[in-house]
């Protein structure tokens, strides 16, 4: 059973981690798929090619959600490709750690700007489409660290907490259009960026989490096509957190 048959779903910043395994889960259930992303052009030309095997339409975009402009260009040239917009899955993020008294302005605006500013340009735009339809899709990608804090993280906790509290003043507005949006909060997955760490200090942590494992990319995608599907038709404005019990 295919969840998301002729649905089309955008998913930014999908070319390696979660985001890749989100484009290709709804791909395999039977979305359109358009994704996002930037720096990675080799990745993101691979992944079009990988997911054209599902047999949907699958369409990657080089494109900066952070600036208003382009994100607005994104929804437009996506709805003039596929005819319309479902799903919009707002994974874009970075990282630039360090201690509060350490933090310069510019790892503090950079992070804002690309995890929470994006969700904003990216939503507006694609509302639009979604109101005259009166039917879509919100997920938005926050982080167990956007509800709990975590030390050297600041500008990243600060932006994951307001992807949330967006999110829910989001779906308060538009859920009499029949559009619903949610948040998943992912704890410690498993991706490019933890595969270099060192395997005791990730043993560390996992041990510290009551599954004893951390999460796979899979689990948060799996999360994603639950919350994308009409499986969840009545849940909108809610956090899931896919942490294995951290929370």
């Amino acid at each position: 059973m295919k969840l998301l048959e002729g649905k089309t779903a955008l998913v930014t910043g999908a070319s390696k981690g979660i985001g890749r395994k989100i484009a290709e889960t709804f791909a395999q259930h039977g979305a359109n798929v358009a994704f996002t992303y930037l720096s990675s052009v080799e990745k993101g030309q691979a992944l079009e090619s990988e997911l054209q095997m599902h047999g949907t339409k699958v369409k990657g975009y080089r494109s900066d959600a952070s600036k208003f402009d382009e994100a607005e260009k994104l929804i437009g040239d996506i709805v003039t490709e596929f005819g319309t917009i479902d799903i919009v899955v707002n994974n874009a993020g970075i990282t630039k750690d360090g201690l509060l008294l350490r933090m310069t302005e510019e790892q503090w605006d950079d992070v804002l700007a690309i995890n929470l500013k994006s969700v904003f340009n990216v939503t507006k735009a694609a509302s639009k489409i979604m109101m005259k339809n009166r039917k879509g899709v919100f997920i938005n990608m926050s982080s167990v660290v956007g509800v709990q804090g975590n030390a050297g993280q600041a500008n990243y906790a600060a932006s994951k907490a307001g992807i949330v509290g967006f999110s829910k003043s989001v779906a308060k507005e538009l859920g009499s259009r029949n559009i619903r949006t949610n948040v998943i909060a992912p704890g410690f997955i498993r991706t490019e960026m933890t595969d270099v760490l060192d395997p005791k200090v990730v043993e560390g942590w996992e041990q510290d989490i009551p599954l004893k494992r951390a999460g796979e990319t899979e689990d948060v995608a799996n999360a994603c096509l639950f919350l994308a599907s009409d499986l969840s038709s009545y849940i909108t404005g809610q956090v899931i957190s896919v942490c294995g019990g951290m929370l």
